[in-house]
């Protein structure tokens, strides 16, 4: 990855009356402009979100979604849907006087970057797209329910499923809400340790110990959780298939595209990304060889800092 860099700007921005989002520049002030788009729901951007880029090249904006990270009121589900958020990017692209920009995302990056790009294609130069998820049914039985990681990852799917009783079990994003908005605290705190701890054991081709310690801590935890369960819960506040249906990738059919999944992501599955490219067959499609879902995997940090390399004169 690029060297650390800081940012030269930082600040909120006022959505709604009761969402202020967290929004930070770094790079180049004349480089292309390009906006990061971090998972989740309910993640937040890093400081190494910003060594993607070439920071000669880049004008690079991060923010934090609605309820994330460093944007105000934490953990909120009060008007917060995929379209609440798409609306956002566009009203930090006015506010930061941004014509057009690259378009990069990962994992429900990769959502938002496609769901924003369908909507507002005359403003998106390029995309690069990380772990692709259309949050589709399938795509939530294969992680959340048995039969799909749960075969891979037994011993983690175990400690999932040890806080839902085994008649609530054919529904566990179903079951996990129910938690999450507990009347006890104590319930409410085991859900989110258990729903974050799932996925950041699953995230890796190697295990990594650090993210799983990011579950342990409480305040995290509720906020991954409770948002991330809150889309789920809600089929992302689409339409089945929406963002594979044809009539919105024709849409975006114009714009170079990169694709980059780890081989083993068994959080985004590989065949989501390759039906993506089998459906926008100008994109590049790129499979990991040995690296799983996350985006600090050398394998898949190497291709994207080739694939923005890349777009960065576009």
């Amino acid at each position: 990855m690029y060297p650390p860099i800081e940012p030269y700007l930082s600040g909120r921005l006022q959505v709604s009356e009761i969402h202020d989002l967290y929004y930070e520049v770094s790079g180049n002030k004349n480089g292309a402009p390009v906006v990061f788009l971090h998972g989740g729901p309910g993640g937040s951007c890093r400081e190494s979100d910003r060594s993607y880029f070439n920071p000669e090249k880049y004008k690079i904006i991060l923010f934090d979604q609605r309820g994330s990270g460093r944007s105000n009121p934490i953990a909120s589900l009060q008007d917060n849907t995929t379209w609440h958020i798409v609306a956002d990017i566009e009203k930090l692209r006015v506010e930061l006087g941004v014509e057009k920009w690259h378009v990069f995302g990962g994992s429900w990056g990769s959502t938002l970057a496609l769901v924003y790009a369908q909507t507002h294609p005359e403003r998106v130069r390029s995309l690069v797209l990380r772990g692709i998820f259309t949050i589709r049914k399938s795509e939530l039985r294969w992680f959340y329910q048995e039969g799909g990681t749960s075969n891979l990852f037994p011993e983690a799917w175990d400690e999932f499923v040890s806080v839902i009783p085994e008649e609530e079990r054919g529904d566990m994003v179903k079951a996990y809400h129910k938690r999450l908005h507990s009347e006890d605290e104590g319930e409410r705190k085991a859900a989110a340790k258990a729903w974050t701890k799932y996925e950041m054991s699953t995230s890796r081709l190697r295990t990594d110990p650090k993210a799983i310690e990011k579950a342990s801590n409480d305040d995290f935890a509720n906020s991954f959780a409770k948002i991330e369960n809150h889309f789920f819960v809600n089929g992302g506040f689409m339409k089945e298939g929406h963002i594979l249906a044809k009539e919105n990738l024709d849409k975006i059919r114009h714009i170079p595209t990169i694709i980059i999944n780890g081989r083993y992501d068994v959080i985004c599955r590989p065949s989501t990304a390759y039906e993506l490219k089998k459906n926008l067959p100008d994109a590049e499609l790129h499979f990991v060889p040995d690296a799983g879902h996350s985006g600090r995997e050398e394998g898949t940090v190497k291709l994207l800092i080739q694939a923005t390399d890349k777009f960065a004169d576009l």
